[in-house]
């Protein structure tokens, strides 16, 4: 879904060489150390495609935002960013559950799941780089339901979530979170050689 980013991966320095990268650009752009909703949505649409990826940015960062406070700082951030790069397949889809489990109620409902593919695919047709889908929103919605809720009680559970996306590449590639979805671009009148990070 974003643009690749370049960040700093494990190539021979050690991690807190990298860590210190991270938290030299996280300041660099937020200098108080907390990225508010509308700071993300501004970076991410910087980085993606522009206004939108405004209601998927938005998921992110509640996502992102583990103690609900309504912003997000540097720990919150690199947690999710090297989950999402060296995370199992398991710890990537507990936390793209999270991404759809919009009201935080342990269970994704149909409505729920739709409205964040309704976004996605907003950014895919926005996005002239983004690998074409076929399906429309409430296609992939339909079909994620009928694939995993084997139960058939109209809602998916955290345990359904994960064996049926372990289970289906086709439901794995659409519901795993894109690490370069929530990295925070370089602002270029801060650093016009900046890069994505």
């Amino acid at each position: 879904m974003g643009q690749a980013a370049a960040m700093p991966f494990r190539r021979g320095g050690s991690y807190v060489t990298e860590l210190y990268e991270w938290f030299r650009m996280f300041i660099n752009e937020c200098p108080s150390g907390l990225i508010t909703l509308h700071e993300f949505q501004r970076q991410f649409s910087n980085g993606t495609v522009g206004n939108d990826s405004a209601e998927y940015a938005e998921q992110i960062f509640r996502t992102l935002d583990n103690n609900e406070d309504g912003v997000v700082d540097f720990r919150e951030y690199v947690m999710a960013i090297s989950m999402l790069i060296e995370g199992t397949p398991e710890e990537k889809l507990c936390w793209s559950f999270k991404l759809y489990d919009k009201d935080r109620d342990g269970v994704i409902t149909r409505e729920e799941m739709l409205e964040i593919m309704q976004a996605v695919h907003k950014m895919s047709l926005a996005n002239a780089m983004a690998k074409h889908n076929p399906l429309t929103a409430e296609e992939c919605t339909n079909r994620i339901f009928l694939r995993l809720d084997k139960d058939n009680n109209a809602i998916i559970c955290l345990d359904e979530f994960i064996k049926g996306a372990m289970d289906d590449v086709w439901i794995r590639e659409m519901l795993e979170c894109d690490p370069s979805t929530v990295m925070v671009e370089r602002s270029p009148e801060r650093d016009p050689a900046s890069t994505h990070w």
